[in-house]
């Protein structure tokens, strides 16, 4: 059964891949267009009765309900690649917060948070006048302490926070 499921969800990944490029191509477009034309072309032939309409309200309907869930599922993976991208160069460096991982799952508050993190880190680096007059080594050894200090901040709001959620 598991694997019934499985190539049924490998042909549908393909099928949406496929669909997905396919209808994004010049010749898609193209298509589209020289439907529009052909059934505007048509109209007179069928003294612009209502069943001549309904074909391009019917159509337009069905392929605007299709593409919505393609361009969904699309958007998806899309944006999961690259998420886990962005993990890999955050995991990759070794000054960077891995909290920062999974930050896709966060509430907004804790996001609001983690941003004032970043600002006042910004501020404290722009106090900086140039990164030639400091030496990197000393710099970095303080951008740590600077860290700690603001994550401390940080993590003690996140902990009002969830200890308000709790309430």
């Amino acid at each position: 059964m598991k694997n019934k499921i499985k190539k049924g969800s490998i042909f549908f990944e393909n099928l949406a891949a496929k669909v997905t490029k396919a209808a994004g191509s010049t010749p898609a477009i193209l298509l589209a267009f020289a439907s529009i034309i052909i059934w505007a072309i048509l109209g007179p032939f069928f003294h612009y009765s209502d069943n001549w309409k309904w074909v391009i309200s019917t159509g337009t309907t069905i392929i605007t309900f299709l593409m919505v869930f393609l361009i969904q599922k699309s958007a998806n993976k899309e944006s999961l690649a690259v998420q886990l991208k962005l993990n890999e160069l955050v995991a990759a460096h070794e000054f960077a917060s891995n909290r920062l991982m999974d930050v896709e799952n966060l509430t907004v508050e804790e996001l609001k948070v983690i941003q004032k993190y970043h600002v006042q880190l910004r501020s404290a680096t722009q106090q900086e006048q140039s990164l030639k007059q400091s030496n990197l080594m000393n710099e970095a050894a303080r951008m740590q302490e600077l860290k700690k200090d603001i994550e401390e901040k940080i993590n003690e709001e996140i902990k009002e926070i969830m200890d308000n959620e709790q309430k």
